[in-house]
């Protein structure tokens, strides 16, 4: 799903009603529905392609072999679709990231309990999985020996999520004509001011004023945070929610 074409700093929430359908709503409406519609099917397919790196980080860190992980992860978004295993989903728990963990894992271990064989590519649900991100996936694991399974999962969701917001606030500087500035002014989102080249040498390069990239900069990170809220809102079932869940994955990403 794209984000609508609202210049950085531009009016945020009235311009999000292309994203009133959550992650939740999704599975919930296919889940009450007595057959899935292609136009579920499709929706539930792209959830699988948007989320399996989470998924695969988690096997892998449990000690999966990769070709393993590879063919659990298709073979269980083929097992969510075709048994509508979604439709148990329990909105009580409110995290999206929960349900397909916990999903997981229950899938895992029957295949495990009743010996079954995995189907090399699984239905192909999943196309292909990344050869670049797979293989920054098996980096970030190989340096997480001392994280749990569950805890480079989150951390891997979490960094996830940042990057669909930053995504979208790609797109939206660029059909607002300021790709290039955003470019130069990447590094404030992310760090303070004092880690990064000093403002006269980008009012140098961009040929705007120091004032002027201070209130770009302010711009920028208040549309990114109010992106970023509504890609949380997009997993969580309950508005009240996100607060929590973003403090949480915070915390996540702030560990050592």
């Amino acid at each position: 799903m794209k984000a609508a074409p609202v210049p950085p700093g531009g009016g945020a929430e009235s311009r999000y009603e292309s994203f009133a359908s959550t992650r939740w709503s999704i599975v919930l409406e296919a889940g009450n529905s007595a057959t899935v519609s292609a136009h579920a099917f499709n929706a539930l397919s792209e959830l699988c392609q948007t989320y399996w790196r989470p998924l695969y980080s988690f096997l892998r860190r449990q000690g999966c072999s990769a070709e393993d992980a590879r063919d659990l992860i298709q073979g269980f978004f083929a097992d969510l679709i075709e048994t509508r295993a979604y439709a148990r989903a329990d909105r009580e728990k409110g995290r999206f990231r929960s349900f397909l963990l916990g999903t997981l894992k229950h899938y895992a271990a029957d295949v495990h309990d009743r010996g079954r064989a995995l189907k090399r590519g699984g239905g192909m649900i999943l196309h292909s999985l990344d050869d670049q991100a797979t293989a920054e996936i098996e980096a970030q694991v190989a340096r997480a020996t001392k994280w749990q399974p569950e805890e480079v999962y989150d951390r891997e969701w979490a960094a996830l999520l940042l990057r669909q917001a930053l995504d979208r606030l790609t797109q939206e500087c660029a059909l607002a004509g300021k790709a290039d500035l955003l470019s130069h002014l990447m590094p404030y989102l992310s760090a303070s001011e004092e880690s990064v080249i000093p403002y006269e040498q980008v009012a140098e390069r961009t040929h705007r004023p120091v004032a002027t990239l201070r209130s770009d900069v302010a711009r920028l990170r208040k549309r990114y945070r109010t992106i970023l809220r509504e890609v949380v809102r997009d997993t969580v079932f309950e508005t009240e929610d996100v607060d929590e869940e973003l403090r949480y994955l915070c915390q996540v990403l702030a560990a050592r």
